[in-house]
């Protein structure tokens, strides 16, 4: 897995459905970052300044595509326009009725201010009328690569 060369410090990861996605095989859409390019990879690293975002969505299978079709417009209309915003990826499970988005930010503060913008409510609304979602929050104390 690559990583993208930043500076961070220290990291808080606010996971959702940790046990449901460590059960997901998933297929993954490319990140995007600020400039809305795809050449960048998310990763996790513990040390880090960055704040995660991981949000595990329950969905019929025949809903999946519809939840990762709006998660991808919710990535490229409105979370890749806030401040703080790094990158975020859609993992879709094979069995079909789970989705993951992960997403990295600046900060936490960065994830708390996009979720006081109005245009965010409609949006979840949207969401939660097709799948259903848990947060937890994390924070990453064990990472290992091959």
């Amino acid at each position: 897995m690559s990583e993208i060369k930043a500076t961070p410090s220290r990291r808080a990861v606010v996971a959702t459905g940790l046990r449901a996605g460590a059960l997901l095989a998933a297929q993954i859409d490319p990140s995007f970052g600020q400039n809305r390019s795809s050449n960048m990879e998310a990763t996790i690293r513990t040390g880090s300044d960055i704040a995660t975002l991981v949000n595990v969505f329950t969905v019929e299978p025949d809903d999946q595509q519809k939840l990762v079709l709006l998660l991808k417009e919710g990535t490229e209309a409105f979370f890749s326009k806030q401040p703080g915003f790094i990158s975020s990826s859609v993992h879709a499970g094979k069995e079909g009725g789970r989705a993951i988005n992960y997403s990295q930010w600046r900060s936490a503060a960065d994830i708390e201010n996009f979720r006081k913008d109005p245009k965010f409510a409609p949006y979840v609304q949207r969401l939660a009328a097709i799948a259903k979602a848990e947060t937890i929050l994390c924070e990453v104390v064990e990472v290992n690569h091959a």
